[in-house]
């Protein structure tokens, strides 16, 4: 039966590499944001409750240890209260990318640590880095790239993916074998004691097909929200502006560069109009993008 099993894996790989080798068909720029495809077939081998289950542990785990370090900052924090309505804008269009969103149990949470991140695990699990905040003087339209960006990776069911396409070993040792902080560049006083739990959650570096794919859908959610997708052009450089003077933990597993910011400019003609529509505003007449000046070094 494992190798029945493993047989319909390999045949699905390679199903998969060749239908991704075939040119996207072009969008149309009159369509209603960026067009929603199928979930990726490969994900299907990977157990969907145990990668839940596992991320709920993993999480509950990270914000206890946190908490335990004065790390994880309050609800009432003016930076918890703002993320969190954020989230409330955002969430409710992820059933577009995936339906059973309607089901998760979704949290927000802010840990105290100077590392330029943030996170969501399957299931919706968030979590944001005081240091993403404060070092790129992130404005509310910048947070929901990376918020939209993070939950893509959730809603596109990224990791199940990915633990597929790993199937070396069993996928209950890649969820137990990975230390959690070196994905998610979490501050060591935060995890010095979870990052040998056993059952360990393995969101591995997504492939640049994910991180794009992620992009795309996360400036779609956040235009839907209501914010300006055109904050993701910015977000992008000024990731690049701070990791040239300070290489940054997110993106070593964020890539970025010149083409990614072309290709989140390629798609404004999908994503302009539905934040227009939902602002009220004349497409003809949007005002040009107004950034925050990052922080001075």
């Amino acid at each position: 039966m494992k190798k029945f099993k493993f047989t319909l894996i390999a045949l699905a790989l390679a199903a998969s590499t060749a239908s991704s080798a075939q040119a996207p068909a072009p969008m149309n720029p009159k369509a209603d944001g960026i067009p929603v495809t199928k979930l990726s077939r490969l994900r299907v081998f990977a157990d969907e409750q145990e990668m839940d289950q596992q991320s709920k542990l993993q999480y509950s785990q990270l914000l206890n240890e946190a908490k335990q370090k004065e790390a994880l900052v309050p609800e009432s924090d003016p930076q918890v209260k703002r993320l969190r309505a954020i989230a409330a804008r955002i969430v409710p269009n992820a059933q577009r990318w995936n339906p059973s969103a309607a089901n998760w149990q979704w949290e927000v949470n802010l840990l105290n640590s100077d590392q330029v991140n943030a996170f969501c695990m399957p299931g919706g699990r968030i979590a944001f880095f005081t240091g993403i905040l404060t070092k790129l003087n992130l404005t509310d339209d910048e947070v929901a790239m990376v918020m939209g960006h993070e939950i893509a990776h959730a809603l596109r069911e990224h990791a199940r993916k990915r633990a597929v396409q790993s199937t070396a070993v069993s996928l209950a040792s890649k969820l137990g074998g990975a230390v959690l902080s070196s994905y998610l560049g979490i501050d060591p006083r935060i995890t010095d004691a979870g990052a040998n739990v056993a059952g360990q959650l393995t969101v591995m570096k997504f492939s640049r097909g994910d991180e794009t794919e992620s992009d795309l859908v996360g400036i779609d959610l956040a235009a839907r929200a209501g914010y300006d997708p055109r904050a993701g052009i910015a977000l992008w450089q000024k990731m690049g502006a701070v990791n040239a003077q300070q290489p940054m933990e997110f993106l070593s597993t964020h890539p970025s560069g010149n083409s990614r910011i072309q290709d989140m400019q390629k798609q404004m003609p999908l994503v302009l109009p539905v934040y227009a529509r939902v602002r009220g505003l004349d497409l003809n007449k949007l005002p040009p993008y107004q950034t925050s000046p990052l922080p001075k070094s």
